[in-house]
Order: C-alpha cells, then sequence, then structure tokens
C-alpha cells in the first residue's frame, strides 16, 4: 500500500479509501459478516482510512462496532460528517456529534466532515450559528483531529470555501469525464497551493467508469494497456496526480478490494505517460460523441442573474446521454442545489434574457439548450420526489 502524507499534521494516508457508504447488503440490511470481513481485510491490506456519514442509515454503527470487536480504533483514521443542514441551533453540533460517536463506539474522530456543502454561505449561516466556537472547542479537547469539508457546488464557490477559513481537508468529486465539474482540476489545484489535503469521491462515476464505457472505449483502453481494466485505468489516472492525497472506493465485494489494493500498491505520481494520457483522452472523446451540447465548462457565460449552474446543467444534461440518465439527474440535483438547504437554480427558472448567449466561446443557443434540459432533467416527477427525498433526509430550507 503506497501512503501520502496530510501536510497539515504529517499524517500518513494510505492513497485507497475505504468509502463505507455502500456496505453489503442483505434483504435491505447491512451485511454484518460480509461488511466485518471486507473491514478486516481492508487494513490487513494496509488501507487506514474509513469514510461514513450520518446520513447514511445504520452505517456509522456497523463500521463502530467491527472497528470495537476487532481492536483497530488505533490502525485506523475514521472520518464522518455532520449534517449541517439539519442544524437549526447551536447545541445541534453537540447533539449530533453525541449521537456519531455513540455510534462509532470512539472518543474522537480523526476527519471530520460538514456534509454536503454547495457555497459559502452555507458555512457563514453555521457561522453565524456559533460553528467556529464549536469546531474550536473540540478540537481543543481532541474529540475532533481535523476538520474540513465535501463539495457539492461550482468551482467559484469552492475556491470562497477554501479562503473562508483555514481547513484542515477537503472532499471533491473527481475523476477524468469530470475534470471540469464542480470544484474539478482548478479547484483540486487550488486546494493543493493552500496546502489542503484534497481526498476524492466518486473517483469512477458510481461505477460507471468501470463498467460502463462504450464498447470503443473499452477496446481502446485494452489495446493501450491489457494489464489495466477500465477500473484501474480511472484509478490510476487519479493518483498519477500530486494533488490528489486519497481516493475513496466504495468495496463491497472481496475481489474488487483485493483488485483495488493491488492497484494502490503499484501506484506512483507521474506513472502516466504520454501515450496513456493521450489513451484517457481519447475515451473522453468517445464518450463526448454521446453528447448533445458541445460546453466546455469554461463559465464565460456566468453569472446568470437568475443563478443557474449553466455549464454544470449543461454537463449533467450531457452525462445523461452518456452515463444513463439516473446518473445525470443526479448530477443535475447536486449541480442546482436541490440537496442542500439554500436557494435551488433549476433550469426552469430560466428567463431567456440571453446575456449569457453573448459571452459563449462555442456560440451555443443556451436558452435554446436549457430549454432541452429542463424537459429532460425536471420531468413530471422530478420535484415531488426530490421533496420526499429531502423530507428523509431532514433537509430544510434555511429561513432569511
Amino acid at each position: 500500500m503506497q501512503y501520502r502524507v496530510d501536510k497539515k499534521v504529517s499524517n500518513e494516508i494510505s492513497i485507497l479509501g475505504f468509502g463505507c457508504m455502500r456496505f453489503p447488503k442483505n434483504l435491505g440490511q447491512i451485511d454484518m459478516k460480509k461488511t466485518e470481513e471486507l473491514i478486516v481485510r481492508a487494513v490487513e491490506l494496509g488501507i487506514n482510512y474509513f469514510d461514513t456519514a450520518y446520513l447514511y442509515p445504520g452505517n456509522e454503527e456497523a463500521l463502530g462496532k467491527v472497528v470495537k470487536k476487532n481492536n483497530l480504533r488505533e490502525k485506523v483514521n475514521i472520518a464522518t460528517k455532520l449534517p449541517f443542514s439539519q442544524c437549526q441551533k447551536y447545541e445541534d453540533f453537540d447533539r449530533f456529534f453525541k449521537i456519531q460517536k455513540e455510534h462509532l463506539q470512539t472518543d474522537y474522530i480523526d476527519y471530520y466532515f460538514i456534509h454536503n456543502m454547495a457555497d459559502v454561505s452555507q458555512w457563514h449561516h453555521l457561522c453565524e450559528l456559533g460553528i467556529e466556537k464549536w469546531i474550536d472547542t473540540k478540537k481543543k479537547s481532541g474529540e475532533i483531529r481535523r476538520i474540513g469539508f465535501s463539495f457539492h457546488g461550482v468551482r467559484d464557490e469552492f475556491t470562497n470555501l477554501i479562503e473562508a477559513y483555514d481547513w484542515d481537508f477537503c472532499q471533491i468529486q473527481y475523476n477524468y469525464l469530470n475534470i471540469h465539474y464542480q470544484a474539478g482540476v482548478e479547484g483540486l489545484k487550488r486546494a493543493a497551493t493552500k496546502g489542503i489535503p484534497v481526498f476524492i469521491m466518486e473517483p469512477l462515476l458510481g461505477g460507471k467508469l468501470a463498467n460502463g464505457l462504450p464498447e470503443k472505449a473499452v477496446n481502446l483502453l485494452h489495446e493501450k494497456n491489457n494489464k489495466w481494466s477500465p477500473a484501474a485505468w480511472g484509478l490510476n489516472w487519479l493518483w498519477n496526480q500530486p494533488e490528489v492525497t486519497m481516493l475513496l472506493s466504495g468495496m463491497n465485494e472481496m475481489a474488487q478490494l483485493e483488485e483495488n489494493a493491488v492497484l494502490a500498491s503499484e501506484a506512483r505520481v507521474g506513472m502516466f505517460n504520454d501515450e496513456e494520457s493521450q489513451a484517457i483522452a481519447d475515451v473522453i472523446a468517445i464518450i463526448g460523441e454521446s453528447y448533445k451540447v458541445p460546453c466546455t465548462g469554461c463559465n464565460y457565460c456566468m453569472p446568470c442573474p437568475k443563478g443557474i449552474n449553466i455549464s454544470g446543467c449543461f454537463a449533467a444534461y450531457n452525462a445523461s446521454y452518456a452515463m444513463g440518465r439516473a446518473t445525470g439527474i443526479i448530477q443535475y440535483i447536486l449541480n442546482t442545489g436541490g440537496m442542500g438547504n439554500g436557494e435551488t437554480h433549476y433550469v426552469s427558472s430560466c428567463i431567456a434574457c440571453k446575456k449569457c448567449e453573448r459571452h459563449c466561446p462555442q456560440h451555443i443557443e443556451i436558452a435554446k439548450e436549457l430549454e432541452a434540459v429542463k424537459k429532460r432533467m425536471e420531468p413530471f416527477w422530478f420535484k415531488p420526489v426530490l421533496t420526499v427525498a429531502r423530507k428523509c433526509m431532514g433537509i430544510k430550507k434555511r429561513e432569511k
């Protein structure tokens, strides 16, 4: 297993982290036998970072039981997340944190996230509730070792967030198909220049880059290097970059864990040569053949007077054709603030002012294309289903 240093505290982290959200299940319940086998084997293979969250049902409890039973606490870094959208007052921070420590059967959390941050206004609201004082208290007591955030917004807001506080780490969605999505490569590099460790979620886009590539793309990768599976290409592309501290994989099968661990033992910065880098570019181009809107994500069209994340919505729309409609709609929800507690900015709020079109170097008829996005990404059931999902997760709109 290879390790990279969290330079903030000189802590070595395995470059492969265990994403616990997808623990194996049996009849809808976490399969504790298989979960224990996976976690114990992961530690044996050198993985020392385990990521969970309050909002993953039964997840913290399962991880806590296995770690406690097998005396693994001093061998692993535990990461979990504050459901900040459910925090309405200062006391809520302690209320959730206490529950999480009980779930995880631990007195301290190594990496504690503000979960699912989309913009700096959310952080400012938490500051009004006193979160900076709360964090300082918990860090002084040793109950929280490091504080960070997971990001689900647009690039400019990521920059605003990392400048708003002295963060110990951050987590972004990033893979070779999402180079300019959300924080993107620009955000990755910006965080790295500030010395902030960057953890990667969705390195294979929910498995789409492992099992959902077009046949033409799979064949191309095999011709370039028949020793690497499509999944290996995706993971190695990330480990090739020095700014990536660690990537998470939701491994719910032993074979997958073993394969990924072997890859993580061999990965190095600079392992890609020009030919392999070109292969990834060619795969992106093949996937792009399914795209409907030739948006490059330059964001010259921004800001939109209605707050619409134009390039992000186009990226989600294109992904719905290239990687499946469900994948696209999930990206659309995150790009429009659908799972946050602030304002939402759906394309249906477009007023067709066409201000954006005057700045688009691709000369895209943006207003017309946004109408197509609305039809595909906001079907009749979209808002009712999203409302139910938000209710189940306890997400409420913040009062102004």
